[in-house]
């Protein structure tokens, strides 16, 4: 392969590498107009290295035009860095006059290229093989100078934000000045022949290194995934050294011991040669693998080891709150550096924090997502311990919440099992205690008028208590029908002992309720028993019940201007059985009034905001699902 070949080839290689690594940044960079300018940038050195290949083809003229448009690299170079710099610390009026003027410089590098092509500021001489290489005229010296001088003053913003930034931005503006001295060296051998230096441009055949470079170094502490290709891809450089190498070996070898070319080496020595190069790649891959990984990713120690220690230790958490302390404890140990988890949760709510470093982990729709806040400044190798655990952690959190779902589940089948036992146990003592209490009711006959009437008041408080343990404790079968609420509630006021309280009733005479009509009616006679004991005895005692449709609902309140209930009683607890403060009263009735309305799909609770001291708000829904004997079981 003669020289000129190995150039063309090279610049076809750097060509293609422009190309798709400016689709690359173009995928990744939607919205950013940093990495759309560097896209641009490596647009402009596909072409630029693609015009020496059609100057090779013998296309002189076309080659020559391509080849002058080289201020456009500087210019979208530029574009780049002012877009780069120019942001957080770094933003500085200056700079944005500078980006203001970026069309400027387009349109000055524009007429530069206009002017080098109407000035014919290129020409094309004969290399050593008669294939033509590209040299500037005299009056491409402008082009040339232009060209630096943009370049210059890309550098010089570079050199700006290097000085006003810290983090991960200085480290990636001074990888950009590292690579910036690479491609300097690659580039001026181009001018050589332009000065009538006669050196073939050997830097140049390694181009395709520096636009690739050159992308790292902006976008390693950007886009992760960049790391990991680095990772590989510099595993497979080092590997086919290595291959190289032993290959070199073997034909040194091979020369001393008689075989000419490897050409007329014997299959089975092809063999052997091919088996020795696999058996030495194999026993040197883990620790080139492990030795590339921590140059790419300093200070990550991840392995099998650390995996399995965080996946024993995370499902030992029992609960969200030790499933975050054991998070935070794994994550900070192993990074050596404070960590946050934030966790979404409908039983525990986001606590914000400001932590530098924290992991945000929420439930979004069927899977658990984690994002990382904090980390720009966080060196390639922590970042990757962070996702890596940050990905555990969320299955984690899945993990623990079937748990938890399973035992809520086995919670539930057993309090129904409870349940069951208890009405067993209910049935029996009904049955036990009212058969005393006969005996007492009717050994109490002969007594005195006084003595009979208390002891028949404390009978019958006895005989509800038995009544409401049944109610509360047994199942309940509903026969579901549509129910004219106005006569039932109606019915219920005509026949309470109101005892001096008047009654209001708002509800439509035509507005009916699905629902067991025995049941619903059970609800309204302790809803009205209890107002009507804490109402007795007051000159304006008053209580009213209204009804309304709302949203497919049907919205029962029952108000009343007694005196109002005790913060201590409020929200669940004014629901749970024997919670009462009503003289003679059992503690039943509210809690069987929630059985009920929760057995019909609906749902109960106290409001104090209705206008009235006390008011109890009941939502049925419009629709009830029967069963095929039209029966709803709870």
């Amino acid at each position: 392969m003669t020289l000129s070949l190995m150039f063309e080839v090279a610049m076809l290689v750097s060509s293609v590498c422009g190309v798709l690594v400016a689709a690359w940044l173009l995928w990744r960079a939607r919205k950013q107009g940093d990495l759309q300018a560097l896209a641009g940038f490596a647009i402009m050195m596909a072409i630029w290295c693609f015009g020496h290949v059609v100057l090779f083809q013998g296309y002189e003229r076309v080659g020559v035009y391509i080849i002058l448009a080289n201020p456009l690299m500087p210019t979208f170079f530029l574009h780049f860095a002012i877009r780069f710099v120019n942001s957080g610390a770094a933003k500085e009026p200056m700079l944005d006059r500078l980006c203001q003027a970026v069309p400027w410089f387009y349109l000055t590098s524009f007429t530069v290229v206009l002017q080098s092509w109407w000035m014919e500021a290129g020409d094309a001489i004969s290399t050593l093989d008669t294939r033509s290489f590209f040299i500037f005229t005299e009056a491409g010296t402008w082009n040339l100078a232009y060209t630096v001088l943009i370049g210059m003053l890309a550098h010089g913003v570079l050199l700006f934000g290097w000085y006003r930034h810290s983090g991960n931005k200085r480290r990636s503006i001074l990888a950009m000045f590292g690579v910036g001295a690479w491609g300097l060296l690659l580039a001026t051998s181009f001018v050589f022949p332009s000065f009538g230096i006669s050196w073939f441009p050997y830097p140049m055949l390694l181009l395709p290194t520096y636009l690739l470079l050159l992308v790292y170094a902006v976008v390693r502490y950007q886009i992760l995934s960049v790391n990991a290709f680095a990772n590989r891809a510099l595993l497979w450089v080092a590997m086919m050294l290595v291959i190289l190498c032993v290959i070199a070996v073997i034909s040194v070898v091979s020369g001393r011991v008689g075989l000419q070319a490897l050409a007329s080496v014997p299959s089975w020595q092809l063999w052997l040669y091919s088996l020795l190069i696999l058996v030495v790649a194999a026993l040197i891959y883990q620790p080139l693998s492990r030795l590339i990984s921590r140059l790419i990713y300093p200070g990550a120690s991840l392995n099998e080891a650390v995996l399995d220690t965080w996946s024993t230790q995370l499902k030992e958490a029992q609960d969200w709150s030790q499933l975050i302390a054991i998070g935070e404890r794994l994550l900070s140990l192993q990074i050596r550096r404070c960590v946050a988890i934030q966790l979404k949760h409908a039983d525990l709510p986001v606590q914000e924090q400001n932590d530098a470093l924290a992991i945000r982990v929420s439930r979004l729709e069927t899977d658990w997502h984690f994002v990382l806040i904090g980390w720009d400044d966080a060196s390639p190798g922590m970042r990757l311990t962070a996702e890596v655990f940050a990905s555990l952690f969320s299955t984690s959190c899945g993990l623990l919440e079937r748990s938890l779902a399973l035992a809520a589940a086995e919670r539930k089948r057993m309090d129904e099992q409870h349940l069951v036992e208890l009405g067993s146990l209910s049935a029996a003592m009904a049955h036990e205690l009212r058969n005393p209490l006969n005996i007492i009711s009717m050994a109490a006959y002969d007594a005195p008028v006084e003595t009979r009437q208390h002891i028949q008041a404390q009978l019958k408080r006895a005989d509800r208590l038995v009544s409401d343990m049944l109610v509360y404790s047994g199942g309940l079968n509903l026969q579901i029908a549509k129910t004219p609420l106005c006569a039932l509630v109606s019915s219920i006021v005509t026949q309470a002992q109101l005892d001096g309280v008047v009654v209001e009733l708002e509800i439509e005479q035509t507005m009916e309720l699905a629902a067991d009509p025995q049941r619903l009616q059970q609800v309204f006679i302790n809803l009205i028993d209890n107002a009507v004991s804490f109402l007795r005895n007051r000159p304006d005692g008053k209580l009213c019940i209204e009804a309304k449709v709302q949203d497919q609902q049907t919205v029962i309140q029952v108000h009343n201007n007694g005196p109002a209930i005790d913060p201590s009683l409020q929200g669940e607890a004014l629901f749970q059985p024997f919670v009462t403060k009503r003289a003679g009263g059992s503690g039943l009735g509210l809690a069987i009034v929630r059985r009920i309305v929760d057995a019909h799909g609906g749902r109960i609770r106290h409001r104090d905001d209705a206008g009235w001291p006390v008011t109890f708000e009941l939502i049925f829904p419009q629709s009830i699902h029967f069963t095929n004997d039209g029966i709803r079981h709870e």
